[in-house]
């Protein structure tokens, strides 16, 4: 028979194993929880984003500029919580249209607002309807892989978020106001000559046209409800009236409108963050070469024309070797 004494020590001897088993596990899954959580922040010291819980979910739309033509069912196929307001301007009949068709996508995009104003998502992104577009700055021009990439935590931070980091084709410099463009009679997508009275009629007498502008482009980018509603209401609508009363051509003020959102919403004219920095903060790529300021290995390449091949990811019936 086992003696009291001895008995007692064993006990004590147990309940004290047992706390430390106790203690050890709650360490464990406090350091677990503070690594495993599913959204993202942003880190100062490192330049890149660690995942948090603490980010808010909102809800989070797509506006879409789209023509009756264009398919878009692979933002329905891959972003079913999205809520997805696609515009068909060339349907009169449509859910949801606009008043006239002019001005590319911006019509669309000022519709959106105006209709919204009182009832906006927490985010925003405004696109162009197909998935493979020249401009889609992905190394096969994916725009699924575009959206799947981009974080929604830095749009919460900064407001308004471009979505393409690339420099070609509107940084570092585009427009340049006070300079004759000869490309703007010869081709209609330039707006250099006409940009400086537009400049005027949008912003206001008061303010200076800048001498150069850019922002990379072509008119893709996210907004915050928040930032959408430091302008009045009234104020969008004063911009979609001009856009449909001015003389300017449709890609002229199209063109003006893509070269003026950055600012509307706070930036300056000239808005390039390098290509290193882009990635890292708006799509999450922190790992890239970036030999140039305007540009990272692997990522984009402008092509000779502004539609892909027929049949593009597949090409001469070879595969992209993108990822979906």
């Amino acid at each position: 028979m086992m003696r009291p004494r001895r008995r007692s020590s064993n006990i004590r001897l147990a309940l004290y194993l047992l706390v430390l088993v106790l203690i050890a596990g709650y360490l464990v899954n406090r350091q677990r929880g503070a690594t495993s959580n599913e959204d993202l922040t942003y880190e100062e010291d490192l330049g890149t984003y660690a995942h948090t819980s603490k980010s808010r979910k909102g809800e989070r739309a797509f506006v879409v500029a789209s023509q009756e033509k264009d398919d878009v069912a692979w933002l329905y196929d891959y972003f079913p919580d999205w809520t997805k307001y696609r515009y068909i301007v060339d349907n009169p009949k449509a859910e949801l249209r606009v008043p006239i068709n002019k001005g590319r996508e911006s019509m669309v995009y000022l519709t959106f607002i105006i209709d919204n104003y009182d009832n906006l998502p927490d985010y925003t992104l405004f696109l162009h309807p197909t998935r493979y577009q020249w401009h889609n700055d992905d190394p096969d021009y994916d725009g699924l892989m575009v959206l799947r990439n981009f974080q929604v935590p830095y749009l919460e931070q900064e407001g308004y978020v471009n979505l393409r980091c690339a420099w070609q084709l509107g940084c570092p410099n585009e427009i340049k106001p006070y300079e004759n463009d000869p490309r703007e009679k010869q081709q209609q997508g330039h707006a250099g000559n006409s940009y400086y009275h537009a400049f005027k009629e949008i912003f206001g007498e008061a303010r200076e046209v800048p001498h150069e502008v850019g922002v990379s482009c072509c008119a893709q980018f996210a907004l915050t409800r928040d930032k959408i509603r430091e302008i009045p209401r009234s104020e969008y609508v004063r911009l979609r009236e001009w856009l449909a009363k001015t003389p300017l051509l449709d890609s002229i003020s199209g063109r003006v409108m893509e070269y003026s959102w950055h600012i509307l919403f706070g930036k300056e004219p000239i808005h390039c963050p390098s290509a290193q920095d882009c990635y890292c903060k708006v799509f999450g790529l922190c790992d890239l070469r970036c030999p140039e300021i305007g540009m990272c290995d692997g990522r984009y390449v402008l092509p000779p024309f502004s539609s892909l091949p027929n049949g593009w990811p597949e090409y001469n019936s070879k595969p992209c070797g993108c990822t979906t």
